[in-house]
């Protein structure tokens, strides 16, 4: 441990007639990973300050006071002293615990508390690993383990998720797809039913579709989407419907690069959408109102047609 980190150090004392305000931040010093060094004193690294100033204005405006200092481990003992405070292995370790539970239920909940359930798993993981400022071996059995339950979800909520597979994504020639048949795994869920839109509103407005048992069953002739072997599904980290927004040259249209953003953090997760949540709580009640794949396309296509008017003005907003 040759390296030595510079700490912020927080002095505080949170307002006496405000249980509200009181449980607001210590829940945010929480959520931070600051480690405690006693009653009102906390520890963070510098590197992770982002917000702490902002904080202490708002706990002196709430009749509280707040003092940020920073400094230098003295030496390698003092270092060694202090990373500890931020050690996260009991709460991996109970994470992995949770996600065991959870595992077992899956073959006897509903498609829409199996699809919360992945939701929550993720952000468990991820809050987690957010504060874990000194990571080692426990981050990647945790990490490990937050897939292997989302994979074993997503094989009851999705059957034959397709793989992540390498290679080079080519333009394509929209009118070469006209009056095609496309084919996916029927059940549509999030990447697939947005897939199913852009075909139809950028490729070929008059695409029929065919809803696969099995990606088995897809015809020669039909032109296969989101399942292995298909002629577009995952490439290089990219979800179905990127790759699809690539190879036809849609990926440039206005709005498209915040939709395609909610796309991929619904599939595979990334990049926290605010509006991913939403439409996936319109996604989840439109199949458990019993919908049929058709109707299902015919309901979301609206929704993703004003999701991208949505998007599209909100670049505009910001580029101006």
């Amino acid at each position: 441990m040759n390296e030595l980190t510079d700490w912020l150090l927080l002095v505080l004392t949170l307002p006496t007639d405000s249980a509200t305000a009181r449980m607001r931040y210590w829940r945010a010093l929480k959520a931070k990973g600051c480690a405690v060094l006693r009653d009102g004193v906390y520890l963070l690294p510098v590197a992770e300050e982002a917000g702490m100033a902002e904080m202490c204005d708002g706990i002196r405006q709430a009749g509280g006071t707040a003092y940020l200092m920073w400094f230098a481990s003295r030496d390698a003992p003092q270092e060694k002293e202090f990373r500890p405070l931020f050690d996260r292995a009991d709460d991996y370790a109970n994470f992995q615990r949770s996600v065991e539970d959870a595992r077992k239920t899956l073959a006897s909940i509903s498609l829409a508390e199996a699809t919360r359930l992945v939701r929550k798993t993720r952000k468990e993981f991820e809050a987690i690993a957010a504060v874990d400022f000194f990571p080692n071996d426990t981050l990647a059995r945790a990490n490990s383990a937050c897939h292997d339950f989302v994979d074993a979800a997503e094989a009851v909520l999705s059957p034959g998720e397709p793989r992540e597979s390498e290679g080079t994504i080519q333009p394509l020639n929209r009118d070469k797809f006209h009056g095609r048949v496309w084919a996916t795994r029927q059940h549509l869920w999030i990447d697939r039913v947005a897939s199913a839109w852009l075909i139809k509103r950028f490729v070929d407005s008059n695409a029929q579709f065919r809803w696969l048992a099995s990606p088995g069953e897809c015809p020669e002739d039909a032109v296969g989407f989101d399942f292995d072997g298909a002629t577009f599904s995952h490439i290089n980290g990219r979800v179905t419907f990127e790759v699809l927004a690539a190879s036809f040259g849609v990926d440039s249209e206005p709005g498209m690069t915040g939709l395609a953003n909610m796309v991929h953090s619904l599939d595979i997760g990334g990049l926290v959408v605010p509006e991913a949540a939403g439409f996936e709580a319109v996604m989840t009640g439109a199949r458990e109102r019993g919908l049929g794949d058709d109707d299902l396309v015919c309901e979301m296509c609206r929704v993703l047609d004003s999701l991208l008017a949505h998007f599209a003005a909100t670049e505009k907003s910001a580029a101006r």
